[in-house]
């Protein structure tokens, strides 16, 4: 039956499709509750369908996010069906703005599917950053090595969780000793406003690569279901900064307003160095910090890779064959 609903023909195109992130994780959009217009009509409280132009559509969503407007994008829904390693569930779910119902190892059988990063992805520690790892990656003699040990325990785990099982003993205990690298999955539902916040923080290069992964996968999703929002949030989110009252008065020394609505240098003014942003009250790091606000930045383009698309019954099949194979 046709539905009254509104629908974006984008996402309908890969709804309940699954895309692969990581070697055994996935991504797919099980469904979603309205679209930009929704967003419109929800500030605009009205009943309306289809009687706006566009360009107003996307005038309102853009005012609406430049402005922090967020209560217009909490009547939009996303539901997804996700399944990654349990460290990074565990990053995830910091996240209190969801609805989430998580695969059960006191129910079900867990699969034995772990999570092994590629060489270009293993980096020893940052000494800048103590909860990061550095952009090179490591000698692949040593991943080698990781690889041959991270094997025997996680063999070893395995065979214990099987064993376990095999005496009985109740899953919620055999299960105690699985590694975080096993792949958990979950259905999860989020608003709008809260999906691009969660976005913001897990797109930036500073988020540990694996959850980025899915993050911009989800990205990619977004795009096709509210292409506007996600437009705005990219151009005012993602690529655009706050700015402290130090740096603003920092610049508002170099350019000025001028009569026609535009912006002009202010007359005689070289710069502003560094001991005069001291002066405006900012720190060293702060000071590196609007540097780097002020580099222009590549705009990010979250496309999905369609080709990469795999049915439900093709993932559920490889996760039922992931199962201990004593109980199929």
């Amino acid at each position: 039956m046709e539905t009254r609903r509104p629908t974006t023909p984008a996402a309908e195109e890969i709804l309940g499709g699954y895309f692969p992130v990581l070697d055994h994780g996935f991504v797919s959009l099980v469904d979603y509750m309205g679209s930009d217009e929704d967003v419109e009509r929800a500030a605009r409280v009205s009943y309306g369908y289809g009687t706006r132009q566009r360009s107003a559509t996307r005038g309102l969503i853009r005012y609406l996010r430049r402005h922090r407007h967020s209560t217009p994008s909490e009547m939009v829904e996303l539901k997804f069906h996700c399944a990654m390693p349990m460290f990074v569930a565990r990053q995830w779910i910091r996240h209190r703005t969801a609805s989430v119902n998580e695969y059960s190892g006191r129910y079900s059988l867990m699969p034995l599917l772990f999570y092994r990063p590629a060489p270009e992805h293993f980096a020893l520690q940052s000494e800048a950053n103590n909860q990061g790892r550095r952009s090179e990656a490591a000698a692949l003699e040593l991943w080698e090595q990781a690889v041959r040990r991270w094997n025997r325990s996680r063999d070893e785990a395995a065979a214990a969780y099987q064993w376990l099982l095999q005496e009985d003993v109740a899953r919620e205990l055999a299960r105690i000793d699985l590694p975080l690298s096993t792949y958990t999955q979950w259905y999860w539902k989020i608003d709008l406003h809260n999906l691009l916040h969660f976005l913001t923080l897990r797109v930036d290069p500073h988020a540990q690569w694996e959850i980025q992964a899915f993050a911009r996968v989800m990205a990619g999703i977004l795009k096709r279901v509210a292409p506007i929002s996600y437009e705005a949030w990219v151009d005012y989110d993602l690529m655009g900064s706050a700015m402290s009252r130090g740096e603003l008065e920092a610049l508002s020394r170099l350019v000025e307003p001028s009569d026609d609505d535009g912006i002009q240098p202010r007359a005689g003014v070289q710069g502003v160095s560094r001991e005069g942003l001291e002066g405006l009250g900012l720190s060293g790091r702060e000071i590196r910090e609007l540097r780097t606000k002020l580099t222009p930045l590549p705009r990010p383009d979250f496309e999905l890779d369609l080709s990469s698309q795999r049915s439900a019954e093709d993932v559920a099949r490889e996760m039922d064959r992931a199962v201990p194979g004593a109980f199929e």
